[in-house]
């Protein structure tokens, strides 16, 4: 995971790095590129910085709350794993209701169905690791939407400032100076640059996220139906 996101960023952090060697020059011969693209943002550029802060809280809260040691730690599956060889349920589905996460959620879900068979058993266990699974991918949903957002947002702007150039023209009678086309050319252009700049890393990160999410849930629904093979066994 580590390595995939120094892989991600590197890219971000050398741009970044070039954009402010330019701007330093630009600075010395009096003006600041950075300022002047948020200066001609407009309301849409605004609203495109806005889905980067979101987008940045969201990828924070993901590697925070989306680890295997949260969603299944490995104490608490030993733990469960030894009332399950102990046959003492009732402290294990006790034990579920206390620590709440992907693992004892399925767990539960399979011990409120015992005493019916093992068929039912694993059906209940299977329904809860598809609810499990969907809410994990909701939660990482929302980058994959701020991906497809922020490049139509700044087409969206693109558009609007072409709309501002051209209504320009048009009021001018056609006989304009370049400087009076700026405005809308700029708004075209940053909205454009913003966009981009938001969706490149946002959907990188959304396919990291949703492979570690494949990966951990193949891994923890493996061990959640296993506790329960014993109730296979003793159905035949």
């Amino acid at each position: 995971m580590k390595n995939i996101s120094l892989i991600t960023l590197a890219p971000m952090l050398l741009s970044g790095a070039a954009f402010a060697q330019e701007a330093a020059a630009d600075d010395a011969a009096g003006t600041n590129p950075v300022a002047d693209a948020f200066a001609n943002a407009g309301t849409i550029g605004w609203i495109i910085v806005a889905l980067s802060v979101v987008s940045v809280a969201l990828i924070i809260e993901n590697f925070v709350t989306i680890k295997r040691e949260k969603l299944a730690p490995p104490d608490l599956i030993e733990e469960v794993e030894a009332l399950f060889d102990e046959e003492n349920f009732q402290e294990a589905m006790d034990l579920c209701e206390a620590e709440r996460n992907y693992f004892t959620n399925i767990v539960q879900a399979g011990l409120g169905k015992l005493g019916h068979s093992f068929e039912t058993i694993q059906a209940g266990v299977r329904e809860m690791e598809d609810e499990e699974s969907v809410k994990l991918f909701q939660k990482i949903g929302w980058l994959s939407l701020i991906s497809a957002s922020a490049p139509m947002m700044g087409l969206l702007g693109t558009v609007s400032g072409m709309f501002k150039t051209f209504g320009d023209i048009a009021a001018a009678g056609g006989s304009v100076s370049p400087a009076q086309l700026a405005g809308g050319i700029k708004l075209a252009l940053v909205t454009t640059i913003f966009g981009l700049i938001v969706a490149l890393p946002t959907g990188a990160f959304f396919f990291t996220f949703r492979n570690k999410v494949v990966r951990t849930t193949i891994e923890v629904n493996a061990i959640a139906e296993d506790l329960f093979e014993r109730f296979r066994k003793k159905a035949a």
